[in-house]
């Protein structure tokens, strides 16, 4: 069940991913029918997987069976996934919402109805697979608890994108400026961000425990002796809830919330009713030990380091495929339509792919961990770990789960027993894995404050420039080979040059730019520019500053270029005309006034000094 919080997560980002392109391929009627024949079709094969297995599944052991039924879930939930992908980007069916007001100004609703569509693919499996689920699993949930646990189990997870996503879209329609204008800025998108992911880490449980239906468990002898348990393993709580997962048929338990206030303790009816009071004592040992080691605390970590990683990522690969595009052009003869498409695909495989590395091996090494960790935390508080041991046992006999059988977030049910046994008999171990943890959550920590200093660098310090200068040069040189004579590519390259500072390159590009266009008033303002204020006294050029800006002055006189006369003037010593020319850029400003009165005053004080300077001394 885990399984399907990546499942959510990832068509999330197919969705967030997508760039729709201008003009559809397929009609709206077009798309809608072939909508329905594809959905009909998966049915149809997620139907005939399961019955050929219930053919044939008397051959197999229960163990076996287990394997198997999980084999074809897991399988046909990533067709579901190719099949959202199929629908998103090559049925476009999200122009179906391109005419309504509501879905334009606020695409999370849009978002929930791409949602909806693959629920209703997860909903095909359990449908088809509930036969085998009760069979297998000697769970006699009915159809509909069955598939409404499944989806009410899963969806929580959605609840931060959700309240994120619906946030931001009110900010973009409401009629107050600043929010839209932070929200617009990367330092206020990363910390809206965290101020969500902290709140509904915060006060998420309430509301999940509302949502899947909780109740009290009532005042008696259980309820008496959990909160002992808890009191002795000095963790408090709000309240002690049963969970109603599959109809309470479940033997599961769980604690979640990272403060007092929203925090819960859930227990399903199957586990008070099959457990031993010493195999209850341990689970909720090893429940409080995920609180007691801030196992949770730790998981809002994972989520907010999972932000730097993709920052910084995200800015790498955009800087790639900038890159690739820029030195080897669209791939064939794709249009631009196309090419769009293509460049999307790719985005959303690179990203799905560095969320399925954080998520299912990095995160999921700490969460088999932590659960180590907790099973530890029992042990060390009971002494013994025979009761755990035993209640492994029961959900194994009771649930026709496999106990060989792993997971991407819990290791399987026979490592966990080997592994309490180990302890039995060297207590030592204990103190090792512990001590595992902590290396690894420093390294971790390592690896992620890397990132972020990278990411800061490609953001926002030179190096990111650098970058953004190198991909532009590349594209422009890429550009000449076919349109070599055109005057904006070298003027374009000259200004690339001198912000890299080289000025032999940046003359040579602009000189060939004014070769090919004489007349371009701003390539002449440029050079003029260089000229008159190099920081390189071997490339100022007084003279030839002069005359570019006298041409550039004759063809346009925007203040800019005004203002590149006065400094022309100026680096010739002719402080009258500087001053002129000044004034008039000053004159004819719009905007940045304040420069240009700068520039006035530069002038007027370098003509007054020359002006005391000559002036004859008094006898």
């Amino acid at each position: 069940m885990f399984g399907n919080f990546l499942y959510y997560i990832i068509v999330l980002l197919i969705y967030s991913t997508y760039q729709p392109a201008p003009e559809p391929e397929f009609s709206g009627t077009r798309s809608a029918l072939l909508l329905c024949l594809l959905s009909a079709l998966f049915f149809v094969i997620t139907w005939w997987r399961f019955n050929r297995f219930a053919r044939q599944i008397g051959q197999y052991s229960l163990s076996r069976q287990d394997d198997l039924f999980q084999i074809i879930v897991t399988r046909q939930s990533i067709l579901a996934i190719i099949l959202y992908a199929i629908d998103i980007y090559l049925l476009q069916i999200g122009n179906f919402f391109n005419h309504w007001w509501i879905f334009k100004n606020i695409p999370t609703l849009e978002a929930l109805v791409f949602l909806f569509l693959f629920i209703v693919y997860l909903s095909m499996i359990w449908i088809c697979g509930y036969p085998l689920f009760v069979k297998i699993y000697r769970n006699p949930v009915s159809m509909k608890s069955y598939v409404i646990s499944n989806i009410s189990f899963s969806i929580p997870v959605v609840l931060p994108w959700l309240v994120l996503s619906i946030t931001a879209d009110l900010i973009q329609i409401l009629p107050f400026e600043a929010p839209r204008r932070i929200l617009m800025s990367d330092a206020g998108q990363i910390a809206y961000f965290m101020f969500f992911l902290v709140a509904i880490a915060v006060a998420g449980p309430f509301f999940m425990q509302k949502f899947w239906g909780c109740r009290p468990l009532r005042h008696g002898v259980t309820r008496f002796r959990i909160e002992s348990l808890c009191k002795t393993a000095g963790m408090e709580y709000k309240d002690i809830l049963i969970w109603p997962l599959f109809e309470g048929r479940m033997i599961t338990a769980g604690v979640m919330g990272l403060i007092r206030r929203f925090r819960y303790v859930l227990v399903t009816p199957a586990l008070l009713q099959h457990l031993a009071p010493d195999e209850l004592d341990a689970v909720i040992f090893h429940e409080t030990g995920h609180i007691k080691k801030h196992h949770l605390f730790y998981y809002l970590i994972f989520f907010a380091g999972y932000l730097v990683v993709t920052l910084t990522v995200m800015d790498l690969m955009s800087y790639a495929i900038v890159y690739t595009e820029a030195a080897w052009g669209s791939p064939g003869n794709s249009s631009g339509t196309q090419y769009a498409a293509i460049t999307a695909i790719g985005f959303s495989l690179m990203m799905i792919g560095i969320f399925i590395l954080y998520f299912r091996y990095l995160f999921g090494y700490f969460m088999r961990n932590f659960e180590r960790q907790a099973d530890l935390f029992a042990f060390e508080m009971m002494r013994t770990a025979r009761p755990l041991i035993s209640t492994f046992v029961k959900i194994t006999q009771t649930s026709g789960q496999s106990p060989d059988r792993p997971n991407w977030h819990h290791f399987s049910i026979t490592e966990r027993i080997d592994f309490l046994r180990k302890i039995e008999a060297d207590p030592s171990l204990s103190a090792r894995h512990h001590q595992k943890i902590k290396k690894s959550m420093a390294a971790y920590f390592v690896c992620l404050l890397l990132a972020g200093l990278m990411g800061w660098e490609i953001h926002y310090s030179s190096t990111g420039d650098m970058l953004g200068r190198k991909v532009l040069k590349v594209a422009v040189f890429n550009q000449m080979k076919t349109d070599g004579n055109n005057p904006e590519l070298y003027q374009l390259l000259g200004d690339i040059y001198l912000s890299e500072k080289n000025y032999p390159r940046t003359i040579e590009a602009y000189e060939q730019a004014i070769q090919l266009s004489p007349e371009n008033a701003q390539v002449l303002n440029n050079l003029a520019w260089l000229y008159a204020t190099c920081e390189d006294s071997a490339f100022k050029n007084p003279q030839k500053a002069l005359d570019l800006a006298r041409r550039a002055a004759a063809l346009s006189r925007e203040p800019y270029i005004m203002d590149t006369l006065a400094e022309s003037y100026y680096a010739n010593n002719d402080m009258e005309n500087a001053l002129a020319a000044a004034i008039q850029a000053l004159a004819n400003a719009s905007g940045n006034r304040a420069y240009y009165q700068q520039q006035v005053e530069k002038f007027q004080a370098a003509a007054h000094k020359i002006t005391e300077a000559e002036r004859p001394l008094s006898r």
